[in-house]
């Protein structure tokens, strides 16, 4: 008896019981025994104690393991591309949506997820059968809602589980086109003794989704929570074993969502697809500078407008600056849309290099419309802006203004300037404060080149 299960331990067909390791909730670090702080997220009692997973207990989908190939071998159809019927979100994806890949999409509740994958499932139920996994809604809701989209396709599969087992029985049996999960805290895996949305059960269900989207080429869209801070509930290794990382943010009181791209093997981390909310669901933005921008092409006082590249895309978004007298002892500074650090850093440089006296003032400065800008090529429009709100005088007429700011206030090269200029001269943006660097200028257009913050002043104002 004691030789036969010694021979079932080697072959794996019995697993240990009762072994336990402790697990950091915030960034999936393990350890064997229990911890106050984590030693890599620095959180103070965030380990947890969770049964270990054998390797037994996730049975693979993956038909080939192990099977090496040469690259010259390999089928390129491996790597095709469906369209999601939306531009905006193809974009995103690097051109459409990998066969056999996984995405994550995350954002704030009630921003528009279910919605926009709702209406990718409407879109690509016109060539075969999609599948929409929810674990938080019913199917009536659902339907409601698709009722709303104007989504009336007898191609839509609705099913209401969380038990992940059941779930790929009828991914296996149906074998759609695309596969919505919604949401990855939802579902739980039976085997475990976690309750759902732990760290184990997210690692275990997600596990399960990634090989049985390679197992069976099928494209697998699975909605995240998000944190209080804005960033993806669960585990790190959640973003680390999916394929593609989708962010999808705004202000749930405005119309703007932009899709943004955290995570892409598949293509650019750097591109965002822009939308609008409405009573039939999102609208894909086709010229986002239009929206970014006033009206009437005028430049007030404390506004200035900026070329930012948001990936291959060049976007005019203006940015607004006040400069009032402080009555705190420490001044504050202020940003919506972009890093307030930044804005500080070039506060101190108008400072020292222009004489300004912003030690005195309160500082704010917002991009309009909901945009986040991260590129440094908009510091001569902040810088701009922060200026002419305390002078109050404007720019001048039909303006942009694009360059980085040096510490020690030269303005230097930017990346992609005649896409910039390009873009803003097809948007009726006939002048230009540009850095002193060689291009191709733009048939109709003025650029005013400067090498310094004291000599576009001198130019301006």
């Amino acid at each position: 008896m004691i030789k036969f299960k010694y021979r079932l331990l080697l072959r794996g067909d019995i697993m240990s019981k009762g072994k336990t390791k402790f697990e950091c909730i915030e960034c999936g670090y393990e350890s064997s025994k229990w911890m106050g702080k984590c030693p890599q997220c620095n959180n103070w009692n965030s380990f947890k104690e969770i049964e270990v997973i054998s390797e037994r207990s996730r049975v693979s989908l993956r038909t080939e393991i192990g099977k090496i190939r040469r690259l010259s071998e390999i089928d390129t159809e491996e790597g095709e591309r469906i369209s999601t019927g939306f531009i905006e979100c193809d974009r995103v994806l690097g051109g459409g949506i990998v066969l056999g890949s996984l995405v994550l999409v995350s954002g704030e509740p009630g921003i528009g997820k279910s919605t926009l994958l709702l209406q990718i499932v409407g879109n690509l139920s016109q060539e075969g059968e999609v599948l929409y996994v929810s674990g938080e809604e019913s199917p009536s809701q659902i339907k409601i809602r698709a009722e709303r989209l104007g989504i009336q396709n007898d191609n839509v599969l609705i099913m209401g589980e969380t038990k992940i087992i059941s779930i790929v029985e009828k991914i296996r049996e149906v074998k759609p086109r695309l596969v919505i999960i919604d949401s990855i805290q939802t579902m739980i895996d039976t085997t475990l003794n976690n309750s759902a949305g732990s760290t184990t059960q997210i690692k275990q269900c997600t596990g399960i989704l990634m090989d049985l989207a390679n197992a069976l080429n099928i494209p697998i869209f699975i909605v995240g929570h998000v944190t209080k801070d804005g960033d993806i509930a669960g585990p790190r290794h959640l973003e680390h074993m999916v394929d593609v990382v989708l962010l999808f943010e705004g202000d749930r009181k405005q119309q703007i969502r932009i899709l943004r791209t955290e995570k892409n093997r598949f293509g650019s981390t750097n591109e965002v697809g822009i939308f609008e909310m409405k009573n039939e669901g999102l609208v894909e933005v086709k010229n986002p500078s239009e929206i970014f921008l006033t009206e009437e092409n005028e430049i007030r006082a404390g506004s200035a407008i900026a070329v930012t590249m948001e990936g291959t895309r060049p976007i005019l978004a203006e940015v607004q600056a006040l400069v009032v007298p402080s009555t705190f002892n420490y001044p504050r500074r202020m940003a919506v849309g972009i890093d307030t650090n930044r804005v500080i850093l070039l506060s101190a440089v108008l400072e020292r290099k222009v004489g300004l006296p912003l030690s005195r003032y309160d500082i704010y400065v917002n991009v309009v419309g909901g945009l986040r800008i991260t590129e440094t090529s908009s510091d001569l429009a902040v810088v701009f802006a922060i200026a002419s709100s305390l002078k109050e005088k404007t720019i001048g007429e039909k303006t942009v203004v694009v360059g980085e700011v040096g510490l020690t206030g030269e303005i230097r090269n930017i990346p992609q300037i005649e896409q910039r200029l390009n873009e803003a001269n097809k948007l009726g943006w006939v002048n230009g404060i540009v850095p002193n660097q060689s291009f191709v200028v733009p048939k109709g257009f003025n650029p005013i080149k400067v090498k310094s913050i004291e000599e576009a002043f001198g130019k301006i104002f």
